[in-house]
């Protein structure tokens, strides 16, 4: 059967249209230090508009489990979930194989669909050999604390 470590903890649906702007340094920052005489120009950025294409379709995920880290998915990130994305080869999605809610790569490959851990090497597990099983939506962003 596929690795189930890396579930689903919390389940944070979109509820709003509206969007809060904030502060955004077009010119971007260096990751060492900065000129005194740099003059930075800021506008406003809404991270709704940057990471909600379609609020109505939009929820939000927390992960729990560490199979997905090969693929940049760490325990307690936030993943940003839409609905009504078009799943393509290599998507990561949320999928709820069985009442168990997962976070997976999918894999089309000589026609067949498959579920993929992060992991190297880990097993690919054919959709159609799953009893129960139902893709939520599509990963398009990830939300890390650091």
């Amino acid at each position: 059967m596929i690795a189930t470590d890396t579930t689903v903890k919390e389940v944070i649906l979109c509820k709003t249209n509206e969007y809060t702007p904030y502060p955004y340094i077009e010119r971007g920052v260096l990751a060492g230090f900065p000129s005194p005489a740099n003059d930075f120009s800021e506008c406003k950025l809404d991270l709704n508009q940057l990471i909600v294409k379609n609020p109505s379709s939009t929820c939000f995920v927390r992960v729990s489990g560490s199979s997905m880290q090969k693929a940049g998915i760490f325990p307690d990130d936030l993943l940003v979930v839409d609905r009504a994305k078009e799943i393509k080869d290599k998507s990561v999605v949320i999928v709820d194989i069985d009442g168990e809610v997962l976070v997976k790569r999918i894999r089309y490959i000589d026609g067949k669909t498959y579920l993929l851990s992060g992991e190297q090497g880990s097993k690919r597990v054919e959709i159609a050999d799953i009893h129960d099983v139902m893709i939520w939506g599509v990963v398009t962003h990830n939300i890390r604390s650091i």
